[in-house]
């Protein structure tokens, strides 16, 4: 359990350092880095659209927001801008373990 919980640790922190290297890429369109951000707030800012003191609904408006912002801005940046960063964050893995 432990191993499952480091893995998936690894593996947020991998693709954390893609969309940092993908809001930077200069062909990423502006409306995909807007809604990047808008998920970023949404998840930091301390109030929501449904407050967390309602039972089940106020959990889950950020379960649901949160990957709907990040697929929608996905779905906007080419293909080639996001395997260009997952690349370079390969070749940093390599490099930072060798």
């Amino acid at each position: 359990m432990l191993n499952k919980l480091k893995s998936l640790a690894r593996q947020l922190k991998k693709e954390l350092a893609v969309y940092r290297l993908v809001l930077k890429h200069p062909q990423t369109p502006w409306l995909a880095k807007c809604l990047l951000w808008l998920a970023v707030g949404y998840l930091l800012l301390p109030f929501d659209l449904i407050p967390d003191f309602i039972p089940i609904l106020g959990q889950l408006d950020e379960v649901i927001i949160i990957p709907a912002l990040l697929y929608c801005a996905l779905l906007l940046i080419p293909k080639s801008v996001i395997q260009d960063c997952h690349e370079q964050v390969q070749q940093a893995d390599v490099s930072g373990n060798s």
